[in-house]
């Protein structure tokens, strides 16, 4: 059982996906800690009303806590800015190999074929 599992693990994205939900929860946290920490009472000293997140109206009987709703969605685009970039970072394209044009067909091909892909023309 232990092989069908460990095989299971490493033939499949699992083990990738179960790392993937770690770092994103530890991201987050840390996304989180900057936005409460440091850039949320910069953003209160800015705006009039001091402590915004906690800024209410109500609504008849209810209570309507649009501050709350602000700062979440700050929350949101940081972390979404953060993981944009972190993701934008590590799937930065390698260069590609050099080419060169058939003088055939003109079509794009590797430097170092003898041969054309498209037109079968020996280079």
């Amino acid at each position: 059982m232990w092989k069908d599992f460990k095989s299971f693990l490493t033939k499949s994205n699992t083990f990738a996906l179960a790392l993937g939900v770690i770092i994103g929860a530890a991201v987050g946290n840390v996304v989180s800690a900057f936005n409460a920490d440091l850039l949320m009472p910069i953003i209160s000293v800015v705006l009039p009303s001091g402590d915004w997140r906690n800024a209410e109206t109500t609504f008849g009987k209810s209570v309507i806590h649009y501050g709350h709703l602000f700062g979440t969605l700050v929350d949101f685009s940081v972390i979404a800015l953060v993981v944009f970039l972190f993701t934008r970072w590590l799937l930065k394209p390698e260069p590609g190999a050099p080419m060169k044009t058939c003088p055939e067909c003109l079509e794009a091909i590797p430097a170092a074929a003898r041969k054309c892909r498209a037109c079968a023309s020996v280079l």
